[in-house]
């Protein structure tokens, strides 16, 4: 389950060649992978570097989101010591924009609010990236019951708490039988951190996995699929719940199977549910993992002269500057959810991107 960060860094020199300040101030709004990515490579080039970010410690989705063990803590934060040492500043718990981020700002607290357009008018550049901080819905009937959660929700209030920075009462209470929906990285995590952790495994008796496609279609891959099953969690394959609801205090998910279809043009075979297949499974709490929206830092399709895909995603030229001169992104709020190495080059791009910029002005 263990990535390869040992040693994770973020600054591109030596400490001991920080250049002194070439005078140009950059604020990065985000300090997840792409943020912590630019971040160096501008500090290490004489920029003066202030990270935004709404949580209490820099890290992002690397620190709250993903399992100690997949991603150990320890060289993150060594990592971003470095950046602290190299003279980067952070203000942390410090919300950029007016995006509702649902649940997630109820988990978090961010302790203070800054305009957007503020953050642009008091810096030479500026970079978003905000990543992917809200759940898709599943839209199936009993969604809206309590104990029907949002996964990566789920993730981040455990590390808030796990960590210190919040009570575990901000925590759903997740115990007994437990369902987890969706076949990524966000559900291989939500069955494996109530397996493994501390908090939670003497609360379980069974953890089940849905994923309506087969193992060697999931985006965790199948090797992860085997691993998170040898810890004992059980994995339903080509099923998909269709309904959640209480029936004489039990709670209930309607699940129906699936079968592949290849259609042509596609990657991937499309699930294709299968008639008069449906079955009840008894679960006390769900966790659903179906995917993340990119969470830019204003409502609507343009804000602050900056323009969104039909996605959501942050539209970007070649040069990945946003349609306000200026400003750029980079991350997961530009090309969707994506794994450490895509999103940490995406920030070091940038990072050059904005260095080139400045340079012509």
């Amino acid at each position: 389950m263990k990535q390869g960060v040992l040693g994770l860094k973020f600054l591109r020199c030596k400490p001991n060649q920080v250049p002194p300040s070439n005078g140009k101030k950059v604020a990065i709004i985000g300090a997840g992978t792409a943020g912590l990515g630019a971040a160096g490579v501008l500090k290490c080039k004489g920029y003066d570097v202030t990270v935004y970010d709404m949580l209490p410690e820099p890290g992002g989705m690397l620190i709250f989101g993903i399992h100690v063990d997949r991603i150990p803590k320890p060289p993150i934060r060594e990592g971003v010591r470095e950046l602290m040492d190299a003279g980067v500043e952070f203000v942390l718990n410090t919300k950029v924009g007016n995006r509702d981020l649902e649940r997630m700002d109820e988990l978090v607290k961010a302790k203070n609010v800054v305009d957007l357009e503020d953050i642009i008018k008091s810096y030479d550049a500026v970079l978003i990236a905000t990543g992917t901080w809200t759940s898709n819905k599943s839209k199936v009937p009993g969604e809206e019951l309590p104990w029907v959660y949002p996964a990566m929700e789920f993730l981040v209030a455990t590390h808030l708490a796990k960590f210190g920075y919040r009570p575990w009462d901000i925590v759903p209470d997740v115990k007994g039988d437990l369902l987890v929906v969706g076949g990524g990285y966000t559900a291989e995590d939500a069955a494996y951190v109530p397996r493994t952790y501390p908090e939670y495994r003497d609360r379980m008796r069974r953890i089940v996995l849905s994923y309506r496609r087969t193992r060697n279609e999931a985006p965790m891959g199948p090797m992860e699929m085997t691993n998170i099953e040898a810890s004992g969690v059980e994995i339903w394959e080509l099923t998909v719940p269709i309904a959640y609801r209480e029936e004489n205090g039990r709670r209930i998910a309607r699940i129906i199977r699936n079968r592949l279809v290849q259609a042509p043009g596609e990657k991937r075979p499309r699930p294709e549910p299968i008639p008069g297949s449906e079955f009840d499974a008894y679960f006390d709490f769900v966790l659903e993992a179906i995917g993340e929206r990119p969470t830019p830092p204003f409502e609507g399709k343009e804000c602050c002269g900056i323009k969104l895909t039909d996605w959501g995603t942050i539209v970007v030229d070649k040069d990945m500057m946003t349609s306000r001169k200026g400003v750029f992104a980079a991350g997961d709020v530009v090309h969707g959810p994506s794994q450490l190495g895509p999103a940490l080059k995406s920030g070091m791009d940038a990072a050059n991107a904005i260095m080139k910029y400045l340079s012509q002005r």
